[in-house]
């Protein structure tokens, strides 16, 4: 169990971009869900021991993360947003020499260790070519790779999913999803859908603050019946706006279809629909803004 307590943070510049965040997050998959700028990279970084929090506190399994940052790192795998590699080198090459740099100091041990960790994300083929070969995918995987070395407790992935084509998609996912089933691995994410398929427990943040905590699917329930669809004419939506509780809106064949948070049907023409974690996403963010703007 990673346990986060009161964990804020203040740059410099006075953006506040955690506010007392309090999460357990449990072994297994782990999504946390909030847009560009809600505080998501921030809270990994801190995890990661890469930059410190202004207060709070953060324990694995009763360890204390912040007081011995070389110790973290050790029980640590991190593949961040912006994952960089050397393009005219190998993939065998480079993780041996990461490898290296975790502390595998015997060349046999290392040998065997890259090999396996090579096969594990289905690389081992391709083992020989250039990084700056491989596709967008190619590369999160070696990413993943690379966050395995020393067998870590704690995984941490940001955005790993964005820019990848569908199949580069779900087989980065079944590969998280494996990794899942024996350490804490958190999913740090915009993308509702990778949430949706593969987190079991997940979290939203917004400006900083969390806004939900559970079970996504439990998370969708409490939206039964709740949710009405309506395709409308573009030039209507300031219409709707001011009257309904929009969660979101989308173009399809031209027009544009919006989600409405309503007890009973809000209007004529409206549809029930069953609600998704996308519209418990958006109606999250979308009372945060009201309250705010209270």
């Amino acid at each position: 169990m990673l346990a986060i307590r009161d964990l804020s943070k203040t740059y410099a510049n006075g953006v506040q971009a955690l506010r007392q965040v309090t999460l357990d997050i449990p072994h297994g998959m782990f999504g946390l869900l909030g847009p560009n700028g809600a505080g998501k990279s921030s809270l990994m970084r801190i995890i990661a021991t890469l930059q410190d929090p202004d207060a709070g506190s953060i324990a694995l399994d009763g360890m204390d993360l912040l007081v011995d940052k070389q110790a973290t790192r050790r029980l640590l795998g991190y593949l961040p947003q912006e994952f960089g590699v050397y393009p005219k080198v190998s993939a065998e090459a480079m993780l041996d020499h990461f490898a290296v740099l975790k502390g595998v100091t015997v060349k046999a041990e290392r040998r065997e260790l890259v090999e396996s960790l090579l096969r594990q994300v289905n690389l081992w083929d391709v083992r020989k070519r250039k990084l700056g070969t491989y596709s967008g995918g190619m590369r999160q995987r070696f990413g993943i790779a690379q966050a395995l070395i020393g067998d870590p407790r704690l995984v941490i992935v940001d955005e790993p999913t964005a820019g990848l084509d569908p199949e580069e998609r779900n087989r980065f996912l079944n590969l998280l999803a494996e990794i899942g089933e024996r350490v804490v691995v958190i999913l740090s994410t915009h993308i509702v859908e990778d949430v949706t398929d593969l987190c079991p427990r997940m979290a939203i943040i917004g400006q900083g603050q969390l806004l939900l905590t559970g079970e996504p699917h439990e998370a969708i329930r409490s939206l039964d019946g709740r949710v009405w669809r309506r395709s409308i004419e573009k030039h209507e939506l300031d219409h709707y706006r001011a009257r309904m509780n929009i969660l979101s809106t989308r173009l399809a064949a031209g027009r544009t279809l919006i989600h409405v948070l309503a007890e009973q049907c809000p209007d004529a023409g409206f549809e029930a629909v069953a609600p998704d974690l996308e519209d418990v996403y958006f109606g999250r963010l979308r009372a945060q803004a009201t309250s705010q703007a209270a």
